[in-house]
């Protein structure tokens, strides 16, 4: 997403990087304002993503999604 466009709001946003210390690094995922689960790859978002009908979103790419703390290949 866009910084310059302050009105225009991300469909899904991507934390940073938390770690639980039995499952390891993870990425808390919100969707439309809700929190919908914890990702742990890209892959995990993309199936978050689906779950709530936006299986069309291109996450490396589309502006409807905020990655906040590194893009799409961070995870540690």
């Amino acid at each position: 997403m866009s910084e310059s466009n302050p009105g225009h709001h991300a469909h899904v946003v991507v934390h940073g990087v938390e770690t639980e210390p039995m499952a390891g690094p993870y990425r808390r995922v919100d969707i439309l304002g809700e929190e919908v689960g914890k990702a742990y790859e890209l892959a995990d978002v993309a199936d978050l993503c689906r779950r709530a009908g936006l299986d069309e979103l291109d996450l490396e790419a589309d502006d409807m999604v905020k990655w906040i703390g590194g893009g799409p290949q961070v995870w540690v």
